[in-house]
């Protein structure tokens, strides 16, 4: 069994989502989605952003989206959004096209 479930992880993207506003993600394909490309981006050499030593990519990305270090844009936010120094995963969606990103961090 996947520790958080889809439910918890699903609520946790779309925690800041306001009142009337459309959730950011709705189905489960988009949390897969999602944590694959990240752990893509991890095995590709991206810094983690939470330890996972003894971790494979796929649970370490798992975390990092539980933890909210990692968040889903959809297409409205990714347009105003400024990322040229964040990495960056598209995310396909049979409704459209999200983003991932990371937030800035101060070095």
């Amino acid at each position: 069994m996947l520790h958080p479930s889809y439910a918890d992880l699903i609520q946790v993207v779309n925690s800041e989502v306001e009142e009337g506003e459309d959730p950011v993600v709705t189905s489960r394909y988009s949390i897969v989605m999602a944590t694959s490309k990240r752990a893509r981006q991890i095995i590709a050499g991206d810094d983690e952003l939470v330890d996972g030593r003894g971790k494979k990519p796929l649970s370490v990305a798992v975390e990092e989206l539980n933890q909210g270090m990692i968040k889903i844009l959809n297409e409205e936010n990714t347009e105003n959004a400024d990322c040229a120094e964040n990495s960056e995963a598209e995310v396909s969606e049979a409704s459209g096209t999200e983003e991932m990103s990371q937030p800035e961090t101060a070095e």
